[in-house]
């Protein structure tokens, strides 16, 4: 049984949190052993998975106490971060109307209120004129009203402006519900669905097509079409996907003549059409699926314009007439990069938009198509800072001379631009205000590029306030990490964040390989057989940081959700004093008894991510890295570790199966503490002043931790 004291570990001048006569429950111990491929997984704890339980729910309950008992000292702390967090909030507020189909869109936030609330304006003219009458065509405040969780998943109004199709989730499962609201009359019509993933209508304005998810695993499996004043039980199925590792979804062209339906896995996909006026019709193949190739699809003038990875990993474009043949009948329209991925391709009536990865930072160039519909030299748009993260925006218009993107940094508010294909200027559309005494000046941000184990350059993105910052190893130093599925980690702006910057801490954003941010290569750098590279760039960029003065030895403190738990469990468990204090939200830790269990979401899916662990290779290899097996007795860094009851993606058990085990290994006294929202999922708390609350607990920790309240 743990007991916390007011002694320092010996590689810290931190001050932990003080002593309480609270303690941590003593879970059960129960041997359920798995031997596979001549060796036995031991297990003492898979009896946490019985979510109905009383024993489990009673354990979970004894850890919330325990935590709230250790954390109760930091309370006033918690009360000045959120203050000071919602002091850099405008709780009153708008975004940028966009136009679509003769109406501007937007969403808006009041002041107390937790959700926000979905709007419209008549289009009149060219421009947005917010004297017309407010139509509120979504109020998830309402929505939410007797919930302890909301969350809004897909939604999709009819050509016609009439009805909005949209799904929620009062659970935290992303186990979403289908409504359609008739907005002449504000009220819902009977029709509904359950498991519902994506959807979108066809241009009758009465035939909806969406799809729903496998019940046990959880994957989007079938595509209905639904006609609308029907019962759900009548609605057809189109299309069922019986591969386990394929995922459906359904959209639509920019141009909305074509309505696709595309089965993806991690690392292949095929995309089918139906022409939008004819929701009767069958779906046809634009070319059948190939292993290792993913294409995705556009139209615009009878051509079909698909970005494919057919000849390397850094896509091309290539274009084919509608109903026009398979890959033999492709012809190229813009060839491969092999410096710089193709990350996106937007295409409009009048020029097209290439969104790439150079040096792991985006890049938006413009290019206008000639009569012939070749296009002209691109046009791009240059952004000003070491590192940022800049995409397109909302752009529902195909026939429109204009192009929105956002932007954002560590240090500039997230921006929305409009961009003229003729001029060639962008017009700042809105910056997020930040109130609260907020000065950009007083905050610097660079990039660097340190030098992995192997000497494989990894980019890393900082930011610090001016005035606090001395290069000289004496800052309290942050750093989070991702590093998986292929996803390139943002640098955005964070108001919650400037309570850490204005108390002196430098924080980082390791660009690890298993992520995006230089294109599919850096995925395949750091998935499956070598999944190990993610974890030794990110111990190599906290030894290369504090070398070089951006942070002290014994202040580092670490932060990762999910997969990016994964690595915090494995960095720790091969470095334990390296970092001071951890925080690990959802975390990806129980990597083997997760994988071996097909029953799971995501698990067969995942095989082309982390390996198959039913082939001895792959079993041995994820076993050398999986937290939860290699843990060990010895000291560890303070470490707080999150997860929700309705966790749909990394089931609750594991953070708690590994905190339990955890418990009987380590030797110190820094704090241990698992925190388990009981009413919420994946994404922790859905109301906006909840969630800031969770962040300003998750600062409280780490600031006591890292001897940085002030």
């Amino acid at each position: 049984m743990e007991k916390i004291t007011e002694t320092t570990p010996k590689s810290s001048d931190a001050a932990i949190l003080p002593s309480t006569a609270v303690a941590p429950p003593k879970a059960r111990r129960e041997p359920t052993p798995t031997t596979i491929h001549g060796h036995t997984l031991e297990d003492d704890y898979r009896w946490m998975r019985d979510k109905g339980s009383p024993e489990v729910l009673q354990y979970l309950e004894g850890e919330n106490a325990y935590t709230a008992g250790i954390m109760k000292p930091t309370e006033e702390l918690q009360a000045k971060l959120y203050a000071e967090m919602l002091s850099h909030i405008k709780e009153t507020d708008e975004s940028v109307p966009f136009r679509d189909r003769g109406w501007y869109y937007y969403t808006r936030t009041v002041e107390g209120s937790q959700y926000a609330i979905h709007c419209r304006r008549k289009a009149v003219g060219e421009d947005y004129d917010d004297a017309q009458p407010e139509q509120v065509i979504l109020n998830v405040n309402e929505l939410a009203e007797g919930q302890a969780f909301m969350s809004v998943g897909g939604m999709s109004v009819s050509p016609d402006g009439e009805k909005l199709a949209y799904s929620t989730d009062n659970t935290g499962f992303r186990q979403y519900t289908l409504h359609i609201r008739n907005l002449v009359t504000g009220s819902d019509y009977p029709d509904t669905a359950e498991r519902v993933g994506s959807l979108v209508w066809a241009e009758d304005s009465r035939t909806l097509f969406y799809t729903t998810e496998d019940e046990v695993t959880k994957r989007q499996d079938k595509l209905f079409r639904h006609s609308l004043n029907e019962s759900s039980g009548d609605d057809a199925l189109v299309y069922e996907e019986r591969d386990e590792r394929f995922n459906l979804g359904v959209g639509k062209t920019r141009d909305g003549k074509y309505l696709m339906m595309e089965a993806g896995s991690h690392t292949t996909n095929e995309c089918s059409y139906l022409a939008a006026d004819t929701p009767g019709g069958v779906f046809l193949v634009i070319a059948p699926r190939l292993d290792e190739q993913e294409y995705y699809v556009d139209h615009r003038n009878g051509l079909f314009y698909i970005r494919v990875n057919d000849t390397g990993k850094n896509f091309r474009v290539v274009t084919v007439p509608v109903d026009g043949g398979g890959r033999e009948s492709w012809r190229e329209f813009l060839p491969e990069d092999k410096e710089s991925p193709l990350e996106d391709f937007d295409v409009f009536g009048r020029f097209c938009v290439l969104s790439k990865r150079e040096q792991g930072l985006t890049s938006l160039s413009v290019c206008l198509f000639n009569p012939d519909s070749t296009v002209q030299a691109p046009q791009k748009i240059h952004f000003p800072e070491p590192t940022y993260t800049a995409m397109g925006h909302i752009n529902r218009e195909f026939d429109t001379a204009k192009f929105r993107y956002s932007y954002q940094s560590l240090v500039s508010p997230a921006s929305v631009y409009e961009y003229d294909i003729q001029s060639g200027a962008s017009k700042l559309l809105k910056e997020q205000e930040i109130p609260g005494g907020f000065d950009r000046a007083n905050y610097a941000s660079e990039r660097l590029w340190i030098t992995a184990s192997d000497g494989v350059r990894v980019p890393v993105s900082l930011v610090y306030r001016r005035d606090r910052f001395q290069k000289n190893g004496t800052n309290a130093l942050y750093i989070y990490g991702y590093g998986s599925y292929g996803y390139p980690l943002p640098v955005g702006f964070s108001p919650a964040r400037l309570c850490l910057l204005d108390r002196g801490l430098v924080l980082a954003y390791a660009h690890i390989r298993g992520g995006g941010d230089l294109g599919d290569t850096w995925h395949d750098a750091g998935k499956m057989m070598v999944k190990r590279n993610t974890f030794t760039d990110f111990i190599a960029t906290t030894e290369a940081l504090v070398a070089q003065g951006y942070g002290a030895k014994g202040r580092v403190a670490i932060e990762g959700g999910s997969a990016g738990g994964l690595l915090m469990g494995a960095v720790v468990n091969e470095r334990p004093d390296l970092f001071r204090v951890v925080l690990s939200h959802v975390p990806f830790v129980d990597v083997m008894n997760t994988m071996l269990d097909a029953s799971l979401p995501l698990t067969v899916a995942e095989y082309e991510e982390w390996g198959n662990p039913n082939e001895p290779e792959a079993f041995e290899y994820m076993r050398s890295y999986s937290p939860y097996d290699n843990l060990k007795a010895g000291d560890y860094p303070a470490m707080l570790v999150k997860t929700s009851l309705n966790d749909s993606q990394v089931m609750y058990w594991e953070p708690a199966k590994y905190v339990a085990k955890l418990r009987t290994l380590k030797k110190n006294d820094a704090p241990l503490l698992l925190h388990i929202n009981m009413d919420a999922g994946h994404g922790g708390a859905s109301g906006r002043y909840d969630y800031l609350k969770e962040i300003a607990f998750d600062y409280a920790f780490l600031l006591r931790e890292l001897n940085a309240e002030k």
